[in-house]
This record gives C-alpha cells, sequence and structure tokens, in this order.
C-alpha cells in the first residue's frame, strides 16, 4: 500500500482539484517553501503545477520570493518553468537576479532563447550576464542577439547536429551513442554536413543511417545542395518560405554560406503569432510591448501615457469642434443623440479598413507605394456601405423627429464620415510603413478621435447651414 501524501506534498489530483476553485492561491504554499529555503520542497510543489499555474504562482509573489525560487531551483528546471512563461514575465524575473544565477539559468536555454531573453533584459543587465558566461557561450549569444526576433538570425537554434561531410557512417553513430546526454534535447531527425570551412554542403536524414553500410562516407547518403535561407531573411519571407515548403526547420548560412544553425517551423509560428499580439496592443495604444501588471508603477503609466497625452490634444480638438458650433448644439438638442451614433460608426468602419491594409501587408499583398489603388478600393466598399447606414440612422431620425431635414444631415453626415474614415484607415498603415513607422499605430484611439472630430463637424456644419429648417 502506498504512504498517503503529506499536507507537505500535495498529490497531483489535490493540486488539479484546487486549481478549479475560485480561492485557489499556488503563489501562498510557494511562497512559503521559498521563504523556509526548501529546495525540494520548492521543486516538487512547482512539479505538479501546469504551466498556467506555475506563471500564476510567480507572477503573484514578491521579488525576494521569486528570487528565492529561481535560485534554490536546480538551473536546468528554473530554465525550464522559463521557457513556458512569457517573454515579458521570464525577462522580469531574470533582471532581478543576481548576474551568476542568472547566467547559470540562461546556460541552460537553447541559443534562440538565450538570445530572446537577454535581448529583452536592460543593457546593463543583460552585459553583466554576459560577461559571466563562458567566453565561447557569450560570444554565440551576441552574434545572435546583433539580429532581431523577425529576422532568421535571431530564430535560429545552434544545437544542431552537424558533420563533417568526410565522416563515415560508422563514426557518425558512434558520435551519437557517445553524446546521447547532449543530444537527447535536439532535433535529431537531420543532420547537416559541412566542408572543411563550415560551409553547409548537405543535409542527412537519420533514417538513412540505419540502411548504410557503416563504412560508407555520409556524403554518399546526404540530400545535395539542400535549400538554405540568410540570416537576415525577414519574418514574412520565412512564413512564405514555410507556407511553399513542407519543411520542420530550414538551415541558415550567413553571406559565405557557413552553418549557422537552424530555423524551425514552430519558431516561426511562434513569432508570427507574437507579432500579432503586439499589433493588437499596438491598436489598444500600449506602445512598448507587451505589458504586465507586475512590472514597475511608472513605466507602466509613462508606456501608457505616451498615448494618451496624443490621443488628450486629439480629443480636445473634437470638443473645440462642438465648441464652435454650440450654439447650433443648443438650438437643435436632437443632434446630440445622433453624434456618438456617427463617430462610433465610422470608427467601425476605419478600424475595419484598418485591419484589411495590416493584414495584406503582413502577407505581400500590397506595397506601401499603392496608396492609390487601395484608396480606391476602399472608397468603393465605403461609398456603399456609408449610403446603406446614412440611409438607415436617416430613417431613423425622421420617425423619432419628425424633421426630414434632420434625417437629411445626419444621413450625409454619416455617409461622408464613413468616405473619410475608411480613406484613414486603408491608407494611413501603408503610409506609415512607407515611412519607416509602425503601421499598428494607425488604428484604435488614433483613427477614432480623428474621424469623431470630422463627424462632429459635418453634421454641425450640415446643421448649421441648414438650420433655418431644423428648428
Amino acid at each position: 500500500m502506498n504512504a498517503p501524501a503529506s499536507p507537505e506534498q500535495p498529490t497531483t489530483s489535490d493540486l488539479d482539484e484546487s486549481a478549479q476553485q475560485s480561492d485557489w492561491r499556488p503563489w501562498e504554499r510557494l511562497g512559503e517553501l521559498a521563504e523556509a529555503g526548501d529546495a525540494v520542497g520548492v521543486e516538487n510543489f512547482l512539479s505538479r503545477l501546469g504551466p498556467n499555474d506555475q506563471a500564476l504562482a510567480l507572477n503573484r509573489l514578491d521579488e525576494e520570493h521569486y528570487c528565492a525560487v529561481l535560485t534554490l531551483l536546480p538551473a536546468e528546471e528554473a530554465a525550464e518553468i522559463l521557457r513556458h512563461l512569457s517573454e515579458t514575465q521570464a525577462a522580469e524575473l531574470v533582471d532581478s537576479l543576481d548576474a551568476s544565477d542568472a547566467a547559470a539559468i540562461v546556460q541552460e536555454m537553447t541559443s534562440d532563447e538565450q538570445a530572446d531573453l537577454l535581448g529583452d533584459l536592460d543593457d546593463d543587465q543583460a552585459e553583466s550576464i554576459l560577461q559571466a558566461l563562458p567566453p565561447e557561450d557569450a560570444a554565440s549569444v551576441r552574434e545572435l542577439a546583433a539580429y532581431s526576433d523577425d529576422q532568421a538570425g535571431g530564430l535560429l537554434v545552434r544545437e544542431i547536429l552537424r558533420f563533417n561531410q568526410k565522416s563515415l557512417v560508422h563514426e557518425v553513430i558512434t558520435t551519437l551513442s557517445e553524446n546521447a546526454e547532449e543530444f537527447r534535447d535536439y532535433d535529431v531527425q537531420y543532420a547537416y554536413l559541412t566542408d572543411d570551412d563550415e560551409k553547409l554542403v548537405g543535409v542527412l536524414p537519420m533514417r538513412n543511417l540505419l540502411f548504410a553500410k557503416r563504412t560508407d562516407p555520409v556524403a554518399d547518403i546526404m540530400i545535395l545542395d539542400p535549400l538554405s535561407i540568410t540570416a537576415s531573411m525577414p519574418l514574412e519571407e520565412l512564413r512564405d518560405f514555410f507556407d511553399a515548403h513542407h519543411f520542420l526547420g530550414v538551415p541558415v548560412v550567413d553571406d559565405t554560406h557557413k552553418l549557422l544553425g537552424v530555423v524551425h517551423r514552430n519558431a516561426v509560428d511562434y513569432e508570427s503569432t507574437r507579432a500579432a499580439e503586439n499589433d493588437f496592443l499596438k491598436s489598444q495604444g500600449i506602445i512598448g510591448g507587451e505589458e504586465l501588471r507586475t512590472m514597475p508603477l511608472w513605466q507602466r503609466a509613462k508606456r501608457r501615457l505616451s498615448w494618451l497625452s496624443i490621443n488628450i490634444l486629439l480629443n480636445i480638438g473634437a470638443a473645440g469642434v462642438i465648441a464652435v458650433y454650440q450654439d447650433t448644439l443648443s438650438k437643435v438638442i436632437a443632434l446630440a443623440v445622433f453624434l456618438p451614433i456617427i463617430s462610433d460608426m465610422s470608427g467601425c468602419s476605419g478600424n475595419q479598413a484598418v485591419a484589411v491594409s495590416m493584414r495584406e501587408l503582413s502577407l505581400g499583398l500590397v506595397r506601401p507605394t499603392e496608396m492609390v489603388r487601395v484608396w480606391l478600393k476602399e472608397i468603393s466598399v465605403g461609398l456603399i456601405n456609408g449610403s446603406v447606414l446614412g440611409l438607415l440612422v436617416a430613417i431613423v431620425a425622421v420617425v423619432w423627429d419628425g424633421n426630414p431635414y434632420l434625417g437629411l444631415v445626419v444621413g450625409v453626415a454619416l455617409c461622408a464620415n464613413t468616405l473619410i474614415a475608411v480613406s484613414i484607415g486603408g491608407t494611413v498603415p501603408l503610409l506609415l510603413k512607407r515611412l519607416g513607422f509602425d503601421p499598428a499605430v494607425a488604428s484604435g484611439p488614433l483613427l477614432t478621435t480623428v474621424t469623431d472630430m470630422c463627424g462632429f463637424f459635418l453634421v454641425l456644419g450640415l446643421a448649421t447651414a441648414m438650420l433655418e429648417r431644423l428648428i
């Protein structure tokens, strides 16, 4: 009979049941274990938590306790936990560690993870960690960190099987057997063959080794002149490459065709998803990357204020339009009912246009120079949708107020503002891309505020021109 689990060592079923309860607070128990310096208890407790609960528990601990957790764990286990966290949270945790402790964890990561993590740290902390790494490892990380996350060089892994093309089959098999512990976490479906200058010459499927004679050179069973990519290839082209080829990975070479590493399909998929999430955050006014509520208060406030301060100026402009026409608004109070409808519907139309432009830019289906073509396409859709929406709101205005001229004012204003919104939403992302800025900032609050201003001006301007018929 198995001994019952002690309160210090909850079973997996106990944790699963607790995780479904609204009062499940794993960070409290984890903090107690960390404060007691119970390395075995910390390791066992975290091993029984799923990735989401691990992230939650570490997120809720204060700096002293989560630093204690990471230092109590074996470096390999700490690296595994960080691997399942968001890059922002992982960087936040490592940033609080001593350089030596952080370096021990970084050494257990793959090369692409090392470059990503250190790239998310501030320069001083990253440099301190690099100084604590062995010189060879530090040089490798520096080389990869020179590439951005949306380039092949920033996504490649160096942990691959590589052999000289002059090797014999039995030599490769012996090397694999003797270094099984080192190679266990590698992608071992393929090995990459190089010449004496480390230039890529072929790819060796591992299954070919099973059917080859032990005395044969591996060059006889390799795939000669395989497809490869350069380290500077951008993410958009990487997506296109993997869409066109059903590969799990592709070798990366430098300008001299020297083998640098391999980019895996799942790394490209992950980075594409991350890029889309960042675009969404930017469209909502979160500038500067992912935000977590455990970040320093002033840092979070400063990031948001950088966007909100611009928008408050635009909103003051929109309010100024109303102020100029306040006499008209006071005489035809019914206009106030339709102002939010017109601004909101136009903002929605503009955001739809932004979404299509962003999507086509990401897929390479439109060039930043094709603003006229995009504008003509959007104005056609805007004319149809604006006319339909304008007619609907005009009918509502006439039925509600009984004045056909009120319906004419709000209907024409909504139609015209829809045309303005889709024109801005469709073309501004292309303009920003052409000027070298991030097109994601064209959407969200900025577009909405501009269409508000235009909508208010159209409604109140038309109403002023037809004031006698509206009173």
